[in-house]
Order: structure tokens, then sequence, then C-alpha cells
């Protein structure tokens, strides 16, 4: 006769976990479903350390706290409803902003953790930590989406790898129109270059190479828009070779020259 298999006994409690948790789950949605939206948002009011948006599916400000406020440069949330990220920020930025949004009103997921620089100026040395999620309605339809941020160096000593990045940051933009490399960066953030370039791109998206010419060409706008400076003497500022290498890596990025972007920015 052969050996006979041990008998496992069908553990009920999985069963009565898992109905806990849907029923649970259930009640959640209910109670979410009756919650007034109005009463959630007042809270971020609170607190001061975190901008909050929330945005309809056409990208217009539904709702914003003090700190949101202040990044769109506006003294109430009343001054930004029904307006968008267009109305408050440059080009490019703006429509990175939107993109983003886009992105998560699509497919439903939520944007986490993801490091750009804070929204109160062109070029910014400050880091902020967004978070957006999709917003739906009673019927799970996707209607808008939330967001929040934070500035990185408010969130120190707990992520300590994002202050590591943060010094970098600071580096790149006190020396701009300097040459820079990876190892050298890599030499402040106290990592090797290849992880230091892994944790760069996992952070922001890009390499530190297109972070760094895409801060270039923020600040080259900048000067643009608020000064007389040639062409040149604003090429040498941000780190590009001369008046030629400004202008083709301008056109590239832009699709306009710096000639151009100055026209449009002062008669607009």
């Amino acid at each position: 006769m052969p050996d006979q298999l041990p008998l496992v006994l069908q553990d009920p409690a999985p069963t009565l976990k898992k109905s806990r948790m849907t029923d649970a789950s259930q009640r959640r949605q209910a109670f979410l479903a009756r919650a007034q939206a109005g009463a959630l948002v007042a809270l971020f009011e609170r607190l001061t350390d975190v901008s909050f948006f929330l945005k309809d599916r056409q990208g217009r400000f539904m709702a914003l706290n003090r700190r949101g406020c202040d990044y769109c440069g506006v003294a109430s949330e009343a001054e930004a409803i029904g307006r968008t990220d267009h109305d408050f920020f440059p080009r490019r930025r703006a429509e990175g902003y939107m993109q983003d949004d886009a992105a998560v009103m699509a497919s439903g997921d939520a944007l986490v953790e993801r490091i750009e620089s804070a929204p109160e100026e062109e070029a910014s040395p400050r880091l902020v930590l967004t978070a957006k999620v999709p917003v739906c309605d009673r019927k799970g339809r996707v209607i808008g989406v939330a967001g929040i941020s934070r500035v990185v160096t408010e969130l120190q000593p707990q992520r300590q790898g994002l202050a590591r990045l943060d010094r970098v940051i600071a580096h790149l933009h006190d020396h701009l129109g300097e040459s820079m490399t990876s190892g050298g960066l890599a030499a402040i953030a106290g990592l090797s270059v290849s992880q230091f370039e892994r944790s760069f791109r996992r952070a922001f998206g890009t390499t530190p190479h297109q972070y760094l010419l895409r801060q270039r060409i923020d600040t080259a706008c900048r000067h643009l828009a608020e000064s007389d400076a040639s062409i040149a003497a604003i090429a040498n500022r941000c780190g590009f070779a001369d008046h030629a290498h400004l202008t083709r890596t301008f056109s590239r990025q832009m699709s306009m020259t710096p000639t151009q972007y100055r026209q449009r920015y002062r008669s607009g």
C-alpha cells in the first residue's frame, strides 16, 4: 500500500479574513461616497508645509490650499479657481505638469514620489516631492486629479537618499555656468557614478546631463525675459560654449531661437 499523503484541512480563517476585508472595503466606499469633499480639502489648509490642489479633467483648478496659492502667486484660492497651470507657470513647466496629470487620469494609476523643481520660479534650486492620484465620481469615472507636494529639505532626515540628491541640485544651480561631470556630481552625493546615475534617473525620470541641460535652458529663458543681456552673455552665464551653441540647443528644446523667445515674451 503506498504511503498516504498527509491530510490537509482547509483553514477557514483566510476566507473569513477576506470576507471581512471585502465588507470593510464596501463600507469605506459607501462612507466616502457620502462624505463631503470640502471638509477634506479644508484639512489641507492646516498643513502649511504641503501644497495641495484639485483639478478637473480640463486641468482647471477646483481647489487649492495656502501653499498652493503661494506657488501660483495668487492671494487667495478664488483667484485660481477655473484657471490652469498655463495661467501661472512658464509654458514648458505648465505643459510638464499637465502631461503628468493627463497620464494619471488616463491610466488611473497614482504618480508617487516624483522629484521636480519647486514651482515658485524657473530653474528653482529647491526640490519638491510630488504625488498625484486620479479623482473619481460615484460611478468610478475619472473626473480629475488631486496632488500634493512637499519641499524635499523639509523631509530630512528620514529620506537620506533625497538629501544627497538635494546637495547635488544645490551645487548644480550654484555653478550652472561651469563644466560638470557625472563623476563630480556623484562625489558630491557620496555615491559611485553608476549608483548616482541610477538614483538620479529613478528620482527625476531623466539623466543628470538632461536635467542640467533643462535647467540651463530654463535659466536662459528667465534671462531672456527679464534682462537686456546679449545672447552671447546669457550663453556664457548659463554654461553654453557660445552664442551659436545656445541658439542650437535652445531651438531644439523650445522650437524657436533665443531672439524669437525674447520677442514673443515681451510682445505677450
